[in-house]
């Protein structure tokens, strides 16, 4: 986790299958086969199979060549699996979408879709328009037979995008057990500690954190900053820093205060997050924000940035602070209004995880989903919204 293309949408598949397996399902997941050495089908959780489809390519493929994979993904998905015998297909990002419009239009099967990221946010918070996801994803929120948003926010772009013939359930995300823990105070230590996790690149804001965090130091804080996730590749095993040149330089003169520790597994990352005084999130944009869920799970206040589903996983002053964008300044201050006083930073936390328990529950999650599931597999004819 944390690694390459391996995030929170990831994560978020892997529990809800293993959620709905709890409910009676059988849920199997079609993915692509990026490591030769794992086996092409594998059972996990009560009655979930991973399936790995290689459409020619058994090996790591970027996001940006998926695209041209799906025809031959597509047709190795018909002769590797029985496609019309699924009573609903729920499919995760729009590269995954798009296959299931094929096969809404081969075997009339009911299509749920979650996006997880959308190309318009993504357009908004970093300039780049992607015309061929646009167009594609426009598509498939217009002509599946159910959409889920993870956030109220969520689902007003997806709305304002796509129009009303969209089909919008908003249903959240939960957090895995392992960080649905018993914490104590104890658990933090005397000085603070900051922590990060997830992918080092610059749309999940680690620039804007390092420089921060910079700022921070300045005023005399006695601090740490960890950073957890990337891949065991971008980690120098000498120095423990990283091999980018542009972070390192960011790093520069704080070799001491900052350590990267790179991919985490579930129950490792929940210890980081129970002793820490905050978890950081300064993405420029995020549909939820599984790692700010995460955090208040374990009773720690999360700093986020003030962008797409983060402002409705954090609540501003109550489970953490929301805080502009790409803004060092304004995340550091952030930084320096926890760290100096532990009574507000102990407040936030037991509030965070009060919601925690609260919202991001997946039994009543998988329940909402399997709901959604019976409505459209139980009606007599085919909901093909948009069409």
């Amino acid at each position: 986790m944390g690694g390459k293309q391996s995030g929170g949408q990831n994560n978020y598949v892997r529990q809800l299958a293993e959620a709905l397996a709890k409910r009676g399902l059988c849920v199997d997941v079609a993915t692509h086969w990026n490591d030769p050495d794992t086996p092409q089908i594998e059972r996990f959780g009560d009655g979930c199979r991973v399936i790995r489809i290689a459409a020619g390519r058994k090996a790591f493929v970027p996001k940006s060549d998926m695209l041209n994979l799906l025809p031959a993904f597509y047709k190795e998905m018909k002769t590797t699996l029985d496609l019309g015998g699924y009573d609903v297909v729920h499919t995760h990002y729009w590269l995954s979408g798009l296959l299931g419009l094929m096969i809404r239009n081969d075997y009339g099967t009911r299509i749920v879709h979650t996006s997880h990221s959308l190309g318009i946010a993504k357009a908004k918070a970093t300039g780049t328009v992607e015309e061929e996801r646009l167009r594609a994803e426009k598509e498939i929120l217009g002509r599946v037979d159910r959409v889920i948003a993870t956030t109220p926010t969520e689902k007003d772009i997806i709305l304002d995008f796509a129009g009303m013939r969209s089909s919008v359930s908003v249903v959240s995300i939960g957090v895995d057990r392992s960080f649905e823990r018993a914490f104590t105070a104890a658990d933090k230590g005397e000085s603070p500690l900051f922590v990060y996790a997830g992918r080092f690149e610059q749309t999940k804001g680690i620039l804007t954190l390092l420089r921060a965090f910079r700022i921070f130091l300045r005023h005399g804080k006695d601090a740490r900053l960890i950073l957890a996730g990337g891949a065991e590749e971008d980690i120098d095993p000498k120095s423990g820093l990283p091999l980018k040149a542009r972070l390192r330089s960011a790093v520069a003169g704080m070799e001491d205060r900052v350590i990267f520790l790179g991919p985490l597994s579930q129950v490792e990352l929940a210890d980081l997050f129970c002793r820490a005084t905050a978890v950081i999130v300064p993405s420029y944009y995020e549909s939820f924000g599984m790692v700010a869920a995460e955090a208040q799970a374990c009773g720690t206040p999360v700093i986020a940035s003030e962008v797409g589903g983060l402002q409705d996983v954090v609540q501003d002053g109550r489970t953490g602070l929301l805080v502009s964008a790409k803004n060092p300044a304004e995340l550091s201050r952030g930084l320096r209004r926890i760290a100096g006083d532990p009574k507000f930073a102990e407040r936030l936390g037991r509030q965070a995880l009060k919601r925690a328990r609260k919202v991001f529950n997946w039994p009543a999650i998988a329940a909402d989903i399997h709901e959604i599931y019976e409505v459209l597999y139980r009606a007599e004819d085919p909901v093909f919204v948009g069409d």
